[in-house]
This record gives C-alpha cells, sequence and structure tokens, in this order.
C-alpha cells in the first residue's frame, strides 16, 4: 500500500514539477508569442492606431498596394475557423486556405524555412488573440499582377518551398542563427536586391539593395565596407540586435522598426546564435575604390559651414561624436557607403534610434528638410563624407532631390 501511495505522489509531483522545468509550460503559447515577436507579425498585421494583428496595414510595392489581411480568431474575418494545417500552408507553401496563391509580399519564401513545431507553436499563440470582426481589404494591385495566374508564373519562377536544413559540420548555435536569419526574421526580404518582377535575386543573397518604394537602402551584410560584422565582437552584434546601439554603429529608419518591434525581444541565446551566423558569412569580394573626385572648394567651404552651424554640437568639430549618445561621423560606414541615400534620409527626415528595453532613451536627430535646400543638403552631406579623414563621392543636388521625392535613380 505504501509503495503504490509513493509512486502516486511520485507520479503527481513529475507532472506538476517536471513540465514547468524543462519549460514545457511555455509551450506552445509563450513560445508561439515568442515566434510572433520574433517575425514582427504585429509590425505588418496591425494598422497604425488599430487593434494587434486585425489587419488592413497598406505595403506599398511596385505594382500596387497590398494590405495586410486580419489574422485575429475571429472566426468569419481572421483565422479562428483555420486548422494547424491551413496555417502551415499558408508559411510553407504561401497558399491561404482556400487555396488561393498569397501575394509574395507576405514573405513565405523565407517563412517556408519556419519548421511545422513552430508554426504550430505561432498559429496556437495567434489563436489566442482577442477576435476582431474586421473584413481584410482586397488588394490594389495593377493589372495583371494582382491575378492567380500572375500568383502562380511568379511561383513558378522564382519559389521552391522547403524547411530549414541544418548543415552537421557547423555548430547548434550556427545552425540556429541561420533558421532565424533565413526564416522567420526573413533579414534576406530587405537586404537581398530584387529583380524586376520584385523576386530576391538569390545569387546575391544579403548583398544589399534598395527597398522597393520605401526607398531606403538595406546595406550588405557580408561587406565591411557596408553592413559586414565579421571583424565585430559577438556581444557588440548581439548588443546592435537586441538594442539599436553599439560601440561601432547604431540603426535608423526600416531596421529601428525591426529592433523595436521584433529582436530586442530576442533571448540573449537567439541573438548570440544570430550574431555568430552573421559574422560567418562568407566576405563579399571587393572592388578596389575609385579615386574619390576632389570636393569643390565651394562646396566645402559651404557644407563646413552648414556643419558647423547644424550638427558640430552634436557630433564634434572633428566628427568625433560622443559615445553612447552621438554617433561618430569620422569613419563611419554608413557615411561612406557608395550608395549615399541612407545619409541624406537621415539629414532630411532625421535620425532616430529605436526606443528598447536596452536603451529606453536614445538621442534623437531632428530633421532639416524644412531648413536647407537641396542645394544645401548637397554640400552637407559632400562635406561629411570628405572631412576629416572620410573619402566618398560627393553628393549630387539631383540625388538629394531624388531622395527627398522618394525617386529611385
Amino acid at each position: 500500500m505504501k509503495a503504490r501511495l509513493y509512486s502516486m505522489l511520485a507520479t503527481l509531483l513529475l507532472t506538476l514539477v517536471l513540465p514547468a522545468w524543462l519549460g514545457a509550460t511555455e509551450l506552445p503559447l509563450e513560445r508561439g508569442r515568442y515566434l510572433a515577436r520574433m517575425g514582427n507579425c504585429m509590425g505588418c498585421h496591425t494598422m497604425r492606431g488599430g487593434p494587434e494583428y486585425a489587419g488592413g496595414r497598406v505595403i506599398d510595392t511596385p505594382f500596387g498596394a497590398v494590405y495586410s489581411p486580419n489574422i485575429t480568431s475571429d472566426r468569419d474575418t481572421g483565422i479562428g475557423a483555420w486548422s494547424a494545417d491551413d496555417f502551415w500552408r499558408a508559411l510553407h507553401e504561401g497558399r491561404s486556405r482556400d487555396g488561393r496563391l498569397l501575394a509574395p509580399a507576405f514573405p513565405y519564401p523565407n517563412y517556408t524555412r519556419v519548421t511545422r513545431a513552430d508554426a504550430d507553436a505561432l498559429f496556437a499563440y495567434l489563436r489566442t488573440v482577442a477576435p476582431v470582426a474586421q473584413p481584410s481589404r482586397p488588394h490594389a494591385l495593377q493589372f495583371p499582377f494582382g491575378t492567380q495566374a500572375a500568383m502562380w508564373a511568379w511561383r513558378t519562377l522564382f519559389f521552391r518551398p522547403g524547411v530549414y536544413e541544418p548543415q552537421s559540420e557547423r555548430s547548434v548555435e550556427w545552425n540556429r542563427g541561420a533558421y532565424l536569419v533565413q526564416g522567420l526574421g526573413h533579414c534576406g526580404a530587405c537586404h537581398t536586391p530584387r529583380n524586376a518582377l520584385g523576386a530576391a535575386r538569390n545569387s546575391q543573397w544579403l548583398a544589399g539593395g534598395m527597398i522597393p518604394v520605401q526607398n531606403w537602402y538595406a546595406p550588405a551584410l557580408h561587406s565591411e565596407r557596408e553592413a559586414g560584422v565579421a571583424s565585430w565582437p559577438v556581444e557588440e552584434v548581439a548588443e546592435l540586435l537586441q538594442t539599436g546601439v553599439a560601440p561601432r554603429g547604431s540603426v535608423l529608419g526600416p531596421m529601428a522598426e525591426v529592433v523595436a518591434g521584433s529582436t530586442q525581444y530576442l533571448s540573449d541565446s537567439d541573438a548570440r546564435a544570430m550574431a555568430i551566423y552573421l559574422r560567418s558569412l562568407p566576405p563579399r569580394i571587393e572592388q578596389a575604390l575609385a579615386p574619390a573626385t576632389k570636393l569643390d572648394e565651394n562646396v566645402r567651404a559651404r557644407g563646413a559651414k552648414l556643419f558647423e552651424t547644424h550638427c558640430a554640437s552634436c557630433h564634434g568639430k572633428s566628427g568625433e561624436g560622443e559615445r553612447g549618445a552621438f554617433p561618430a561621423l569620422a569613419g563611419n560606414r554608413a557615411v561612406l557607403m557608395d550608395n549615399p541615400t541612407n545619409l541624406v534620409r537621415a539629414l532630411l527626415q532625421g535620425g532616430y534610434p529605436p526606443s528598447t528595453a536596452g536603451h529606453p532613451r536614445p538621442h534623437g536627430m531632428p530633421p532639416f528638410q524644412q531648413l536647407l535646400s537641396d542645394i544645401d543638403m548637397a554640400a552637407l552631406a559632400s562635406y561629411i563624407r570628405n572631412a576629416w579623414g572620410n573619402a566618398a563621392a560627393p553628393v549630387a543636388t539631383i540625388e538629394v532631390h531624388r531622395v527627398r521625392e522618394r525617386r529611385s535613380p
């Protein structure tokens, strides 16, 4: 009798304690919540000021407007009537519950790498999101891009489903980082150039490119001249992902939104895994820099005066910046990139690192678009790119005008 009682008590103890010790109490809901943040699902599926995950946010593309769908648990207008198989098919195959082919503005070419277990956990969490009765808006794509025939043709040319396959010769951390970067993190959606039909050029994966319509430049992640981190300590790469600010750089523009809505919530182990993977990317073979065009002395003088008036109080008279507050401009890769779009965007619209738990009160830079003309802005940008040892091509007035009007070159 005693033995039976002890056995029952032991079974009860294991039932109550073991799942918590293993972290099973966090599965699948807490795991799903974490994965939703990792994929930044709310960033696209929540309209500014609207209910969470109720859709309606416009995503502008070169082919027209795409509206994110409602993915709350509402049965009629959300995914409340979906099954786990339906959700897996959407992530893995880019196909809706009714069989329709989804527009690739939904990054299923990346999400296809997500494992079934993670897809199920993500779906379980979304099923707990409060239902919102809000019908999804139809896309406003130009003909024929919104047709199912066009979607089928695009997929035939550019999409092959397939989950992430771990590389046995690599470490567990490396594989975890690769899985996150290639899958839910969908880093390649911005950092890989696209062809005329909007498909990622996989032969140039993470090689940098203009973000369509937004007209920010997503720098190459394997170039030391742009955003490569091979020479950074792992801890600094993880810090940048989690806080948006690190000793060797900070994030602005679309990447600030990614950090604020997604990567700041990374666990320390996942941030480290992503850092390890990003540091391992094969370095791009860089072409020798062409000799920089000598800056016109009138432009230099004009830019120097503008810098002294508007910039030196924060960034220092010699562009040295202030660690932890204002980035240095001398030797700054974001300043010196061949493509000056991001520098001009920051000068025009201001520079705002994200507010994160690890860096809650970042210093921002005010916009100057109402204060400086295109000629002034070009002179200031050109001066910054050619002062204190910097050497980069001057910025032409027409380049500033295009960025101000958000036009591609």
